[in-house]
């Protein structure tokens, strides 16, 4: 099955160690497939040693952590975190070839407890009896379950085993805290464009890849980077279908054409790094802000073609619900939210259907910004230094000791009133009468635009008397503004909620 980085994860079974140096058709170690020359160009161009490895210069540091893991000299377990495509296997493999440890990898898409268990005492009995120690290698590790996860603290913890695991998920949400503890955690970043170039030229030359037949256009060269998004081993698969495809025609070129008509994508101008990144995301906002649903399904549809992040996308539509929505539609946030969560648990390209319906909704709901002027000018009052000490009646009185500082008294719990509101001060002296929030008359804020003025004139002591509601009448009986009338005998001080 194929692994999520450079090279393919084989059978459980055991096989031969493989060899020090790289070797086109070497022997595999235990659960890694050989490598023939008919393998695919990103498994032949995995790196040979860690000095091949690109694009983590922060982990590669001398001492680092990962230099230590894959030289052997401390028995460390780590799990690799990042993105698809960025070399976390390719890692496991270093580690594989490096050192005298015996290696078992293992996927868990594949490999259950009693897998896990088969090697950690195969591990022991080897351990018992001088032999090697033992490194085992998980790919994709958040897929195990909680009980999978279990099953590894014990050897983990007195080194049985030393752990090596690969995830794409935030270990702090799809790996149990026990075993997250017990180990080192590396997070691997997403290949730059720089990075990415650089290995479809060593794929381009070396032996390992096409041996310098076809060459490859600077156009076309620009279009595999861009398609890759980050992820070298989809830039390696697209240059070797480019190359097929050249072959095929009998040139011994690699240009524009034939690197699209090999990928089936047309190149977009869009730089995600450069000025058209910026233009186009620009564009994109602008055009949903200024309700053209149909100009801001272009710029959605250009930027995924390009090879856009689909979280990058998707964190915009979050910050625009609230900044260009806001109270005009408050169930935008929930839809820019729900297609958010749907980019990390469905990914592309079934999830720019969830991108393009966020994205209609958005475009086409009635606009607001005033939760975006509010907290700027309520930022802007607190860096000016307005705000003075918490009123005495706001602050905790549940501790020992608070009331006799006078903490909580003379709190008016809103609940006991009829109306469900109060008059009480719960802003600073030098921010009474202040107001942040100014509702527009746009869609659903229409209602809070009306409702407010009541609501600030009660708090804050300057609401017009109401008379006694009918005799009979009970709690729920509103006045003609839709705030509930007030009968006049609620405690707002009842004990218990001072």
């Amino acid at each position: 099955m194929e692994s999520d980085a450079l090279f393919t994860l084989g059978d459980l079974a055991a096989a031969p160690r493989a060899p020090a140096g790289f070797g086109g058709a070497s022997a595999g170690v235990d659960g890694f497939d050989t490598v023939g020359a008919d393998a695919p160009l990103p498994v032949r161009m995995r790196p040979a040693n860690l000095d091949e490895l690109v694009g983590q210069e922060h982990l590669l540091a001398p001492g680092s952590p990962l230099r230590q893991l894959v030289g052997g000299a401390t028995p460390m377990s780590v799990i690799l975190w990042g993105p698809p495509g960025c070399g976390k296997t390719t890692i496991a493999h270093l580690v594989a070839r490096a050192t005298d440890r015996r290696f078992v990898a293992m996927s868990a898409l594949t490999a259950g407890v009693k897998d896990v268990r088969a090697v950690i005492e195969t591990a022991r009995r080897q351990r018992r009896s001088g032999g090697p120690p033992t490194v085992l290698f998980i790919d994709e590790v958040h897929r195990f379950s909680k009980t999978q996860q279990d099953s590894l603290l014990a050897a983990v913890e007195d080194r049985t085993v030393t752990l090596l695991a690969a995830t794409t998920e935030n270990p702090y949400f799809s790996v149990i805290s026990p075993l997250l503890s017990r180990c080192v955690l590396l997070t691997l970043q997403p290949l730059t464009e720089d990075a990415v170039r650089g290995l479809l030229r060593r794929a381009v030359t070396d032996e390992r890849g096409l041996g310098g037949a076809p060459t490859l256009a600077p156009e076309a060269e620009d279009h595999l980077v861009r398609l890759a998004g980050g992820d070298v081993r989809k830039a390696l698969t697209a240059l070797e279908a480019a190359a097929a495809s050249a072959t095929a025609l009998g040139v011994d070129r690699i240009d524009l054409a034939t690197a699209e008509q090999a990928v089936d994508v047309a190149a977009v101008r869009y730089d995600r790094a450069g000025d058209a990144h910026y233009d186009v995301t620009s564009a994109f906002i602008k055009s949903m802000r200024g309700s053209d649903v149909d100009a801001a399904l272009h710029w959605l549809a250009r930027m995924l073609v390009a090879g856009e992040d689909a979280r990058f996308v998707a964190r915009r539509l979050v910050i625009f619900a609230s900044e260009d929505v806001g109270m005009a539609d408050p169930s935008a946030l929930s839809v820019a939210t729900a297609a958010a969560h749907a980019v990390e648990y469905v990914g592309l390209p079934e999830a720019q259907l969830n991108l393009a319906q966020a994205v209609i909704h958005l475009a086409t709901a009635p606009k607001s910004n005033s939760a975006t002027t509010a907290i700027g000018a309520a930022i802007g009052d607190v860096r000016a230094g307005r705000g003075g000490p918490v009123p005495r009646s706001l602050r905790d009185g549940h501790y020992s000791g608070a009331r006799g500082l006078g903490h909580g008294t003379g709190y008016r719990y809103p609940h006991d009133d009829q109306r469900g509101v109060v008059t009480q001060q719960y802003v600073p002296d030098d921010l009474v009468g202040t107001d942040y929030y100014r509702p527009t008359e746009h869609g659903a804020e229409r209602a809070v635009a009306a409702r407010l003025p009541l609501l600030r004139r009660i708090v804050r002591g300057r609401a017009t008397p109401v008379a006694d509601p009918p005799v009979g009448a009970g709690r729920g009986t509103t006045d003609a503004t839709g705030v509930p009338a007030d009968e006049g005998g609620a405690d707002a001080a009842r004990k218990g909620h001072q």
